[in-house]
């Protein structure tokens, strides 16, 4: 299994989100082939904590297919919970992992 980190562009927008949400535990981050990203905080039971926030780094707004379908399941290139300090047991963590992401395997080519 791939443990991913987040890439420097995205620490400050999950640092924004996470400050926005007292009850987050980590946030969700879902990056699409086309460039775009997903983000939304999740709480102790894997419920969102924050509005989804869909963004493109160095753009002035997501791209057009993005604004068609509001990043498809299919275009995933990677998705990942990136926890707070004071995350859940790692048990706990599989259980909202599998609840906000899925258990399906993202893809890894296209």
């Amino acid at each position: 299994m791939t443990t991913w980190t987040p890439e420097k562009s995205e620490e400050a927008m999950i640092a924004g989100i996470l400050e926005g949400s007292p009850d987050a535990v980590g946030v969700a981050v879902v990056r699409l082939t086309c460039g775009c990203r997903k983000m939304a905080a999740v709480d102790a039971k894997g419920d969102p904590a924050s509005k989804l926030i869909i963004y493109r780094d160095k753009a002035q707004s997501i791209c057009d297919l993005c604004k068609k379908d509001d990043g498809a399941f299919h275009r995933v290139e990677a998705a990942f919970i990136h926890w707070t300090p004071t995350a859940p047991t790692d048990g706990e963590k599989k259980i909202i992992e599998e609840k906000v992401l899925g258990t399906m395997p993202v893809p890894t080519s296209h």
